[in-house]
């Protein structure tokens, strides 16, 4: 079957690999669309350390269950449209013992610690298939990235009393945005591109700074009567980043981490202290954040259109994640089609 391989830095191709196999627990499911994201990307640019080469990428699915095994409960069919969750659990780690599977220890998830979802077709066990209702395939492939964004929010407690920093606009945002703003808070989203700010305006942000050309403390200041944001949310992984969220989050904050800095980072520590902050990390996300987005995107108000950049056929991807690659702070999402 067509699959989508990068083999090394800067090198993706088209390969053929065979058809995998199906037990007794498992769900066969033929990809429709299958999102690039910004871990793919970084693997395709040498940067992700946690890639195993040659790769497979992909874990933002749409899907068609083809077939089932025969220890598969009812609840999945085939015909059935399907997203799946593309991390694996151990059952053994502290993290799986304290029912915080998300953040196993020995997580895999697809596309970078294992094969991904790039190809025509998928075996998985039933567990990681989650029906999505009525959506649609092509809307399928906003689910992971958004349910990262929605578990973040978890992370932080977010209440209506809450005024929420968002930092980076790019999927993972989105989706913190649309979540805090569901909780009643006050949203701030921040990003160097003004276009995806006044996207993230009409999917709840009350507020928006561009951090490349405006006084983000000042603003910040200006927003929150002088105490700063009781949430900051850093969806990018960078040093400046992570550096501004624990500089402008208020007294007795909390701040979240998502992205992966690239570089080592320095603090000034005596925030942590001063502040009593409450710094968390967010990794992936629950299937209760799953269920969520599906319950969020079945209402019909997410602009799913302008949150798709690009859909291309797999013979077309190597040049699409080039030109991302060239220009990354233009695309929220790349899908490839399957069909």
């Amino acid at each position: 079957m067509k699959a989508i391989q990068i083999s090394e830095p800067s090198v993706m191709k088209v390969i053929d690999i065979a058809e995998p196999q199906m037990g007794n627990d498992d769900v066969l499911l033929r990809m429709k669309y299958v999102g690039f994201c910004g871990s793919d990307l970084s693997t395709f640019r040498g940067g992700n350390p946690m890639v195993k080469m040659p790769v497979v990428p992909g874990h933002e699915v749409g899907a068609e269950i083809i077939s089932v095994g025969v220890n598969v409960p009812e609840g999945l069919k085939p015909g059935m449209t399907v997203t799946v969750n593309p991390y694996t659990n151990c059952g053994k780690c502290a993290s799986c013992r304290n029912g915080r599977v998300n953040a196993c220890q020995h997580n895999e998830t697809l596309g970078v610690q294992r094969w991904g979802a790039m190809c025509e077709y998928l075996v998985l066990p039933w567990e990681k298939v989650i029906p999505a209702g009525l959506l649609t395939p092509r809307t399928c492939a906003l689910i992971e990235p958004m349910s990262v964004g929605f578990h973040a929010v978890s992370r932080a407690q977010v209440t209506d009393i809450d005024v929420v920093l968002v930092i980076g606009c790019g999927m993972v945002g989105m989706g913190a945005v649309v979540r805090s703003a569901q909780r009643g808070a006050t949203v701030v989203a921040a990003d160097i591109d003004d276009e995806k700010l006044a996207l993230a305006k009409q999917m709840g942000a009350s507020y928006t700074i561009n951090t490349k050309t405006e006084d983000v403390h000042a603003r910040l200041l200006e927003m929150t009567s002088g105490f700063g944001p009781d949430v900051v949310i850093e969806a990018v992984g960078s040093s400046s980043t992570y550096q501004m969220a624990v500089d402008e989050v208020a007294f007795t904050g909390r701040v979240i981490c998502i992205g992966y800095a690239k570089t080592e980072v320095s603090f000034q520590t005596k925030y942590f202290v001063q502040k009593e902050l409450d710094i968390r990390g967010s990794r992936n996300a629950q299937p209760s954040d799953f269920r969520a987005v599906i319950h969020y995107l079945e209402r019909g108000t997410c602009p799913v259109d302008q949150l798709i950049s690009r859909v291309v056929k797999p013979e077309e991807a190597p040049e699409a994640i080039q030109q991302w690659s060239d220009a990354p702070g233009k695309v929220f999402r790349i899908l490839v089609d399957f069909q």
